[in-house]
């Protein structure tokens, strides 16, 4: 077990490392601001980018037989998903019901339609009166 835990560290520790070689170049100040990039800054990106990689795969693989050994020893227990219900479907409600149900909201907003006053301005019918005068009045 301490040989994974040792083996994880340094996977990290090798992802970290290439992280730095492939920042080093512009961090340190090697690789001018203009123009394309020097042979070195190339050389070092590339190299810093596979040993990150490889870091990066070593401590995963390291982390995943960690798990695996500490549930082969019983010390961790995966839980087991319970499916989801399926849910029932509610039935569909005729479009007599629906009428029913909507008919009473539909006449509130005619009389509320019908009874607004309208001497602001501000509310016009679509198409009516004209913006120009609107913005003239504010």
């Amino acid at each position: 077990m301490i040989r994974m835990f040792v083996g994880a560290v340094t996977a990290a520790l090798a992802a970290l490392a290439g992280l730095w070689l492939m920042i080093a170049p512009f961090a340190l100040g090697t690789q001018p601001e203009t123009g394309d990039w020097t042979d070195t800054t190339r050389s070092e990106f590339f190299t810093g980018l596979g040993v990150a990689v490889v870091g990066l795969a070593g401590a995963i693989a390291f982390g995943l037989a960690i798990h695996a050994d500490l549930v082969a020893r019983g010390l961790l227990e995966m839980k087991q998903r319970v499916p989801e219900p399926v849910p029932v479907p509610a039935p569909q409600a005729s479009s007599a019901e629906l009428a029913t149900l909507l008919a009473p909201l539909v006449e509130a907003l005619r009389e509320d339609l019908n009874n607004a006053p309208r001497s602001s301005g501000e509310h016009r019918p679509n198409g009516k009166g004209s913006l120009v005068g609107v913005e003239e009045n504010r």
